[in-house]
């Protein structure tokens, strides 16, 4: 099981990094777009300053922000704004099922609602369905898929 305070700071590290990207998404997009990145913005600077919170309720010292951070791929048009916002909210998910492991339910609950939220983030930026962190790529079972198919594959709930 994860520290609850390495966990929360692991998630903190990843909303500081979200809330700059969404800053060069604002600047290279325009209309609905940065509609949606001025959205997305507010809410990871909202669940940043919620986990910085938590972190000094439980006697941790949060981590600070970068002053800035290396960007995985140059963002010089709208296209690659949103590969960058997709991208974001991938590692932001990654980040908060790090802090689902921990035995603080209330901590498991709000990890959970933040894969929730940046899952439908991501979905809005890039409409494909990623596999979830540490599960393996869908493939599939035909090169080129008619729409009838489903994008996915089910996932049976039955042991």
């Amino acid at each position: 099981m994860t520290d609850p305070l390495h966990g929360l700071n692991r998630v903190l590290d990843a909303e500081h990094a979200a809330v700059y990207a969404y800053g060069i998404v604002g600047a290279r997009t325009s209309g609905g777009q940065r509609s949606s990145a001025t959205n997305c913005y507010n809410a990871h600077r909202a669940r940043r300053d919620q986990i910085r919170r938590l972190i000094t309720a439980r006697g941790g010292t949060p981590s600070e922000s970068g002053v800035a951070y290396d960007l995985p791929f140059p963002v010089k048009a709208a296209r690659d704004a949103a590969r960058l916002a997709a991208l974001v909210e991938e590692r932001v998910t990654a980040a908060y099922l790090e802090l689902a492991s921990v035995d603080d339910a209330s901590l498991r609950r709000l990890a959970a609602l933040a894969m929730q939220e940046a899952t439908v983030r991501g979905y809005g930026w890039r409409p494909v369905i990623a596999a979830f962190p540490g599960w393996p790529p869908h493939r599939p079972a035909t090169p080129n898929p008619t729409p009838a198919e489903p994008s996915h594959p089910p996932v049976s709930l039955e042991q």
